[in-house]
């Protein structure tokens, strides 16, 4: 799919895409074909010129760069992803408490023939969307909404998928007084002893408590130009150093990209993106995420549910490293700790 927001890293690519639509117009008017014989052979070397800037500008992307191609308003969200590797979608509404969530889809699905439960932000294209989706900042409703959803999922015995794209949880008014603390909390408690498989995949933004409430799965993923962190780089900033613009030095302090998660032992996988960014095809990142998230289901699908529990618990607890002082701890008596 075809993107007219450009990130200013992306500006040469973007005038050659440009000069490259112009000569296929050119070459497609047969009005002057002795004028235009030329011109395949421009557009091959164009295009091979293309690549090799497109390698290049993305194998020295830094995590600020990161971040703003995860917030790429034209990446593809839950719905996409949905729409172009799932079939049969039913998709369920309401936390039967409150109301009904745009920040959060949930449904029934298939995926590669497996019936499963599939839940996940959904940000907005426009104006209008964006303000129904909340921006993709999810209210308590749509945490209920998803356990509610997720118990289904173990009711019926079928395996849970989870895409995770939010820059945060609502932290509005109404949010708090509704509850967001206790939703967030009660989705990670009810998703570490559902006893069926989940595989979790951060598709963009996973940002700060918004997105551990839909990541307590048995694997998580993340795709190659996504972002995991606790905050986002400009809060970050604001508090370690009262300047939000100092976001570009946080983005990095915060280690939040797949390979910093993945060398972090976080994830488990990192899915590789086309070239340019999952915004440049969606059909090709959706087959790619699908194959990534199915091998996961068939890994998971023979094991008991019992099993499935035990390992998730100790999956979590083997996150993080910390150091123990020797007998006697330190000369104030503490044990330091380190990594954690």
């Amino acid at each position: 799919m075809a993107s007219k927001t450009v990130l200013d890293f992306e500006r040469s690519i973007a005038d050659l895409d440009e000069n490259l639509s112009k000569l296929r117009e050119i070459v497609a008017d047969r009005s002057n074909p002795e004028n235009t014989a030329s011109l395949p052979g421009e557009i091959a070397s164009l295009e091979e010129h293309r690549v090799a800037i497109l390698r290049e500008l993305f194998a020295r992307l830094t995590p600020w760069d990161k971040v703003l191609l995860a917030r790429h308003e034209k990446r593809p969200y839950t719905l996409d992803y949905i729409g172009n590797m799932m079939t049969e979608f039913e998709e369920l509404h309401g936390d039967r408490t409150y109301s009904d969530d745009g920040a959060i889809v949930a449904g029934l699905a298939r995926i590669d023939d497996i019936p499963i439960v599939v839940v996940g932000h959904q940000k907005g294209r426009d104006i209008k969307q964006r303000q129904q989706r909340n921006f993709g900042y999810a209210r308590p409703e749509g945490y209920r909404k998803s356990g509610r959803v997720m118990k289904l999922a173990a009711k019926f015995n079928l395996p849970i998928v989870t895409l995770i794209d939010t820059p945060a949880a609502s932290a509005d008014v109404g949010a708090e007084e509704r509850g967001i603390s206790e939703a967030i909390a009660h989705s990670m408690y009810d998703m570490s002893l559902l006893p069926v498989p989940i595989v979790s995949a951060v598709i963009g933004e996973g940002g700060s408590g918004g997105a551990l409430g839909l990541a307590v799965a048995d694997r998580v993923l993340m795709l190659e130009h996504s972002v995991y962190s606790i905050i986002p780089p400009e809060g970050c900033a604001a508090i370690l150093w009262r300047d939000p613009e100092r976001k570009i030095e946080a983005a990095s302090a915060l280690k939040l990209t797949a390979q910093n998660a993945l060398d972090l032992g976080i994830i488990e996988e990192i899915v590789p993106e086309p070239l340019g960014g999952a915004h440049r095809d969606y059909v090709a990142v959706a087959e790619t995420l699908r194959d990534a998230l199915v091998r996961h289901l068939h890994d998971l699908m023979g094991k008991s549910g019992d099993e499935l529990v035990q390992l998730r618990y100790q999956r979590f607890r083997s996150i993080g490293r910390y150091i123990e002082a020797p007998v006697g701890g330190n000369h104030n008596g503490h044990k330091p700790v380190g990594d954690a």
